[in-house]
């Protein structure tokens, strides 16, 4: 592999660490069935980074910085944009940017470069907005710091497809993450909020008016927003949250079909049913006899 892994020059601050996957290393996990898919090349950690700022013309691999405290900035194809505590930035390779630590306030970094044949999979589960707020995650600075213990493992391979493994886990975990959007009027939807509406209408019905309304937002702007952010249209998933509810009914086997369509709000079990078989891909009847004998 002619792959070069682009890292700052950037003198390390006290306290802080940047670690580069041996060439050998990473010639294995390229071939290697188990990392070959995503493996981290390079993983550091700047703390109050004074000074510190990179450019990178023509980049040849993928890159993750999070934000845990302080202030940077990003410019890309998309503009300019202030980063902040709690801030996620996506680079992908062949895509030109620059990014620096804020002069007064400097930012606390974690970071990792990227390679392998599903990296770019990888970013797409995440979206295509360079800048997520997704606020101070605990669990993302114990996935850093974990991947950050490769420097103390010496250089077997065996640790370093476990950290593949925890690269992808942590990649597939942000997708997953609840997503926000600050709008125009200065409220701020939240996903999680949403689905906790959905979820208290899950005996009953909820249209996309009534969403719509609960959020104080316009049908045509609320839908679009939601399907910004999730990829999803809102009725199609509170449908979804509806039968992952039917199938935990369903897994008791001490309900009926009809039973379950009437807890769920359908006063037509045939309808619920084809609802269920669109969702679940069998029949409830079939689901449920999955978990009998």
């Amino acid at each position: 592999m002619g792959l070069r892994v682009e890292t700052s020059n950037w003198p390390l601050p006290l306290g802080g660490q940047r670690f580069i996957t041996p060439p050998r290393l990473r010639r294995l996990l390229a071939r290697h069935p188990l990392s070959a898919g995503c493996y981290p090349l390079a993983i550091g950690f700047y703390p109050e980074a004074v000074g510190h700022r990179m450019s990178r013309a023509q980049p040849e691999d993928d890159l993750l910085i999070y934000c845990r405290s302080g202030k940077g900035w990003l410019h890309g194809e998309d503009g300019r944009f202030e980063v902040g505590a709690g801030d996620l930035l996506l680079l992908p390779r062949n895509t030109a940017h620059a990014y620096g630590a804020d002069v007064d306030a400097p930012w606390t970094i974690y970071w990792v470069h990227f390679d392998g044949a599903l990296s770019q999979d990888f970013l797409d589960l995440l979206g295509s907005q360079p800048l997520r707020r997704i606020g101070v995650q605990p669990r993302l600075l114990g996935d850093f710091e974990a991947l950050l213990g490769l420097q103390r493992q010496g250089l077997n391979v065996l640790p370093f497809i476990h950290a593949a493994h925890r690269l992808q886990a942590m990649l597939s975990s942000l997708a997953v993450l609840p997503a926000r959007v600050n709008l125009k009027s200065g409220r701020v939807l939240d996903i999680e909020a949403v689905h906790a509406v959905m979820r208290e209408h899950l005996h009953g019905s909820l249209n996309l008016d009534e969403l719509a309304e609960h959020f104080h937002l316009s049908r045509f702007h609320f839908a679009k927003t939601y399907r910004a952010l999730t990829g999803h249209a809102p009725i199609q998933d509170f449908i979804q949250l509806k039968m992952a509810l039917a199938c935990r009914l369903l897994d008791r086997g001490d309900v009926e079909v009809r039973q379950v369509a009437e807890q769920l709000g359908y006063e037509d079990a045939y309808y619920f049913s084809r609802l269920f078989r669109k969702v679940v891909g069998m029949a409830p009847s079939h689901y449920r006899a999955l978990h009998l004998g």
